[in-house]
Order: C-alpha cells, then sequence, then structure tokens
C-alpha cells in the first residue's frame, strides 16, 4: 500500500528536502502534495486522499498547531497520522502537540528517523535500500 503524503511548511526548499528523504527512505510513497501553511495543507486535505501529514510549526497564515487542532476537529481525518517537522524547541508546546495525537521530529532529522517515525505509526516497513543490503 502506497502513502499519499502531504507535506506542509512555508519554506519550498524544506518540502523537496522532506518529500527527498521520504523517496529515499525505502518507504512505498504514492503521491506527495505540498501546502505553504495551515491553511494551503486544509485545502490539500479537502481536495485529495492524504494518509500521513508532515507539518511545520512556525507558518505564516495559519500555523502547524492551528492545523492540527483544525484536522482533529474534523471527523474525516482526526485519526490521520501527523508527524510534527520543526525546529520549535518549547518542550511547553511540544507537550501540547502529543497530546493531539501527533508525533515530533526536531530538524535538521535524519532519514532513518523519519522512516522509523512513518513505519511505527502506520506499521509499514520500509524496503531495504542498496547501502542496507550490501555486506
Amino acid at each position: 500500500m502506497a502513502l499519499n503524503v502531504l507535506v506542509v511548511d512555508d519554506s519550498s526548499v524544506t518540502r523537496m528536502m522532506i518529500i527527498k528523504t521520504l523517496k529515499m527512505a525505502g518507504l512505498p510513497i504514492g503521491e506527495t502534495f505540498q501546502a505553504g501553511n495551515g491553511q494551503e495543507g486544509l485545502d490539500q486535505l479537502e481536495e485529495n486522499w492524504i494518509d500521513i501529514a508532515l507539518v511545520d510549526i512556525n507558518m505564516p497564515v495559519m500555523n502547524g498547531e492551528e492545523m492540527i487542532e483544525k484536522v482533529r476537529e474534523n471527523p474525516e481525518w482526526q485519526a490521520m497520522p501527523i508527524i510534527v517537522v520543526s525546529t520549535e524547541g518549547s518542550q511547553t508546546r511540544i507537550e501540547r502537540l502529543l497530546q493531539k495525537g501527533v508525533k515530533f521530529i526536531h530538524k535538521p532529522f535524519a532519514a532513518e528517523t523519519v522512516r522509523e517515525v512513518i513505519s511505527e505509526i502506520t506499521g509499514i516497513d520500509h524496503e531495504p535500500t542498496e547501502s542496507e543490503t550490501d555486506f
């Protein structure tokens, strides 16, 4: 089963890095969708089937925390796995987000961390990469 992924970050460079990391991680990635803020993320959810979202916190228009609140309020999306990918350092804010059922990955991140967290929350294993099968 391929995962349709939504990447929400106000930096287009960061969005591309996350998408590249997902593809390199050996996970079964289907379509990838992008949004530059929380409102655009909600718009993408309205228009597309999304299996998992990777969301930044500090963005203009609507931040990631506000987006997560709206996702959790919507019966169609409330069970969707969300991973916060952020430089956020406030432990209070991180705890508040974790209580909303999200996972948290600090930027900068390693591909292995992204792969492990996605595998953990979706139950989908990755395909070994060439470097993992070389002896």
